[in-house]
């Protein structure tokens, strides 16, 4: 898939005020400091699509993005914030609960997960809630360029091994890197072949 046009929609705390057309969505959620915002400028080969930043937490709405006119890319708020309240953290989830129950455009979600690090309890029981509630997703693996070859084979081999372990499947999976745009065609191709089946469901 080739990006022709990226634009910002609109930022909201309110499931119900998202947009009302019927255009699927992309959903990406991950810890705080994973670097979503910068996997998404890559993907969509804008530099500040997404307002990066070196405070955790900094994506505090629901944003979407209108990508090639036909599909929106969801940003949503991070989980496990570093400096926001309590309170800030009950808002937060009630709206990325709502969004995942309600929103009927949702296609997919994206986990992202920083590759350099063990599975983590958070990135964990988020994956088990998004299990259970019958919502797919796939895991977008951060920051490869930090590792090794062998080292990224062999904590994607950790997190297969504990997914394992309540999962029938290793979900579905991307190695990404927003420095060096690996695996951005993967993860956009992906996509794309998603609307296409969709498509072809609806003729």
């Amino acid at each position: 898939m080739h990006i022709k046009s990226a634009e910002f929609v609109m930022s909201n705390s309110d499931v119900a005020k998202c947009p009302k057309s019927r255009l699927p969505e992309y959903a990406f959620i991950g810890r705080s400091n994973v670097g979503k915002s910068s996997l998404i400028n890559m993907l969509t080969s804008r530099k500040s699509l997404a307002k990066t930043s070196g405070r955790p937490g900094k994506t505090q709405l629901i944003n979407h993005f209108l990508i090639n006119k036909n599909w929106h890319l969801v940003d949503l708020p991070g989980y496990g914030y570093a400096r926001v309240s309590k309170s800030s953290k009950k808002v937060f989830q009630k709206f990325i609960t709502e969004y995942f129950s309600l929103r009927e455009q949702l296609v997919t979600a994206f986990v992202l997960v920083d590759i350099r690090h063990t599975p983590q309890p958070i990135d964990l029981e988020f994956m088990q809630w998004l299990g259970e509630n019958g919502i797919p997703f796939s895991i977008i693996f951060t920051k490869a360029d930090k590792l090794k070859p062998n080292a990224i084979i062999r904590h994607v081999e950790d997190y297969k091994s504990v997914l394992l372990e309540t999962w029938e499947d290793m979900p579905n999976y991307f190695i990404t890197s927003s420095s060096k745009d690996i695996g951005k065609d993967d993860v956009l191709n992906y996509i794309d072949s998603l609307n296409e089946n969709m498509q072809i469901d609806s003729n």
